[in-house]
């Protein structure tokens, strides 16, 4: 009875790869499942861990999530090459901004997220499962973004909160996935948080994803990601006038670091 099982177990996983060689479509498919079956059994186990550890919401437990995640990248074969780390150490808070391409971000996150940082997330992560569980004990700051005022009373809280107790704030300035290979137009509600806080706003950019992941085509391979921190942009004696021009510089900035770290023409 346990032959039986064990051939029917191997011929089914030699069917699947099999698929996976002959169908990008059922690779990506496939690849996908397993990163979604990850994450989930994953922040299960991370949950228990930073409940043990912690005891309940707050920022320390970013340190569990960060291990759990930078183990992910070697299931994929992927790998990153990550140049300018020491512009995160910035006395006090700072707000960090950085591109948005896929669900694969987390893994990129967590490669280089510095201590003491919360993300600011969309409210619907929240009821993820297990996913939205560790997101909440992470510390992560939800938005409504359907509602404006919800999203700027937030920020305005945020604005307090990391001052108060010290910590980074990692946004998305795009304000959704983008797996162009370019970037969306910037949203200003991380400049107006920077310029209220008076806090230096760290750029970080992600080469594109492209060459290994596109979801259009349904390609999911093996790959390498450059990441680049770049340095610090002060916004000290900086007022809500200014923003636009901030938004602006930190685009243009971004946008040609993207484009040399995908090795495409500006």
């Amino acid at each position: 009875m346990e032959l039986g099982w064990l051939l029917w177990g191997t011929a089914v996983l030699l069917l699947l790869h099999v698929l996976m060689e002959l169908s990008p479509a059922v690779n990506f498919a496939l690849r996908i499942g397993f990163y979604c079956l990850l994450c989930l059994v994953s922040s299960a186990l991370a949950a228990a861990a930073c409940l043990l550890v912690n005891g309940g919401r707050t920022v320390k437990n970013m340190r569990i999530i960060r291990a759990f995640v930078r183990t992910f990248k070697y299931f994929f074969g992927l790998r990153f090459e990550v140049k300018g780390l020491e512009n995160f150490k910035v006395e006090g808070p700072a707000i960090i901004v950085s591109n948005h391409q896929s669900i694969l971000d987390m893994m990129g996150l967590m490669e280089v997220l510095p201590d003491n940082c919360v993300q600011v997330g969309k409210k619907e992560l929240m009821y993820m499962g297990t996913v939205g569980l560790i997101i909440y004990l992470g510390g992560v700051i939800f938005i409504n973004r359907k509602s404006t005022s919800s999203a700027k009373m937030v920020m305005s809280e945020v604005a307090k909160t990391m001052v108060a107790e010290n910590v980074k704030v990692w946004v998305y300035p795009e304000g959704t996935r983008n797996c162009t290979g370019d970037l969306l137009p910037f949203k200003k509600g991380a400049f107006h948080l920077a310029v209220q806080a008076q806090v230096p706003v760290i750029p970080v950019v992600y080469s594109s994803f492209t060459t290994f992941y596109n979801p259009k085509t349904k390609l999911f391979t093996s790959g390498k990601i450059k990441v680049e921190v770049l340095p610090p942009i002060e916004t000290k004696g900086l007022t809500p006038d200014d923003v636009t021009e901030l938004t602006d510089r930190c685009f243009s900035t971004m946008k040609e670091t993207l484009f040399r770290l995908s090795g495409r023409p500006s």
